[in-house]
């Protein structure tokens, strides 16, 4: 019989034994590569903002005349009625008078400034201005007060001889004071605007409620002259006890500024008011022209004012916590980005509100952990603009999800 030839039994099990040990490295393979491939970031999308809503103002306007009223920092809250061409402004010029003496003749908060001693030229202004029925202040004979002392005669008691005064003092003719002012109203866009006289007392002496509403701005500017235009009286030597003629002066939040009468003009006033809204200062400055007197004109400034203050409005930009988009894994996760705190302006009358979220790429995170912006633009205002974080965490799914799920949503 043939022999049979034997092979070891170890020799038989190598095979098996190096498939097996191929299949069981693979599987560790498959294994350890699902378990620490990178996980592509979360998709994500943002969701739609509801604006919040606000009102079309209605204010209170006279039926004569020109009226213009705007609440300072809010541009498109300028309102007009009634005339759009230039009207008599009567002893608002005054404040023109101050401004122009002032660029010539600059002075600091708390400062007297220097001494004007009123010679024979302009004490003859009393009498020229009293026979035209112009408002007057003594002037009496070596009469030397500072340039401040001066300014609250012309602009409180509204004195013509005293306007006239300063400008000889500062520019040494009127025909120079014309000029400078001609050039001081060019320089700041007061285009319809004209000034031939310091005092007012020429019907010629015009502008546009529009434009004084501007020339009230640069009032309230100027320290020295929004002091003045606030004062209510004052003891000035020479002159005596004077009280401010505008009689509204501390009532519905009123800070000056000045009041003008004439035949041509009417009762006229440029005004300004400021009231707390919403946490902050906000200023309202106006011009009437052409009421039948006084009384009636500082009604209708009254309720004119108050139907501005009204159409203040705080709107909600964001609730803090507010969604405005949500993360998605492929493991079925979500996560809201939600504000990071509450945002809120103060606007005035209709307002238009938009926003734009922008979020960043996000695999993990923690809840409250930064993931974006949302940038708010607003009518009138600046841009505003709150951070968007995660309202939850987005955590690693573990390992037997990447086990069973094979690279779904990675980077691979």
């Amino acid at each position: 019989m043939p022999s049979v030839v034997r092979r070891p039994r170890s020799a038989v099990r190598r095979p098996v034994t190096i498939s097996v040990v191929a299949v069981l490295l693979l599987v560790v393979g498959y294994l350890v590569a699902a378990a620490v491939v990178p996980f592509a970031p979360a998709s994500a999308h943002t969701t739609t903002y509801a604006a919040p809503t606000s009102t079309v103002p209605d204010l209170s306007f006279p039926a004569y005349g020109a009226t213009a009223v705007e609440a300072t920092d809010f541009p498109e809250s300028l309102r007009t009625s009634g005339d759009r061409t230039p009207r008599s402004i009567a002893s608002i010029s005054k404040v023109v008078t101050a401004l122009v003496v002032l660029d010539a003749k600059p002075l600091q908060q708390g400062q007297a400034g220097p001494t004007i001693a009123f010679d024979a030229q302009m004490q003859a202004l009393y009498a020229q201005y009293l026979a035209q029925d112009g408002e007057v202040a003594p002037m009496p004979a070596g009469l030397q007060l500072s340039e401040y002392q001066t300014l609250q005669v012309m602009l409180m008691k509204s004195a013509n001889n005293y306007a006239g005064a300063l400008a000889l003092w500062a520019f040494g003719s009127m025909d120079a004071y014309r000029s400078a002012a001609d050039r001081w109203l060019d320089a700041h866009g007061l285009d319809h605007t004209t000034i031939r006289e310091p005092t007012g007392l020429d019907a010629g002496n015009t502008s546009t409620a529009t434009d004084l509403v501007d020339l009230g701005q640069l009032a309230l500017a100027n320290p020295v002259v929004k002091e003045v235009v606030g004062t209510k009286r004052a003891t000035i030597p020479g002159a005596g006890a004077i009280e401010n003629s505008n009689k509204l002066l501390g009532m519905d939040g009123v800070e000056g500024i000045k009041t003008g009468t004439l035949d041509e003009a009417g009762a006229c006033l440029l005004f300004a008011a400021t009231y707390e809204r919403g946490g902050r200062t906000v200023t309202v400055v106006g011009a009437m022209l052409g009421g039948v007197d006084h009384a009636a004109l500082d009604g209708d400034v009254q309720r004119l004012l108050r139907s501005v203050a009204d159409n203040f409005q705080v709107i909600t930009l964001t609730h803090a916590g507010q969604t405005f988009g949500t993360f998605s894994t492929p493991w079925r996760d979500e996560a809201d980005a939600v504000s990071a705190r509450a945002a809120e302006v103060l606007v005035w009358g209709r307002t238009t509100v938009t926003a734009k979220a922008t979020l960043e790429q996000v695999t993990f995170g923690t809840k409250g952990e930064r993931v974006g912006t949302v940038r708010f633009t607003v009518s009138d205002h600046d841009p505003v603009t709150v951070p968007l974080v995660l309202e939850r965490p987005i955590e690693d799914p573990g390992v037997w999800w990447r086990w069973t799920n094979p690279f779904q949503g990675t980077d691979a």
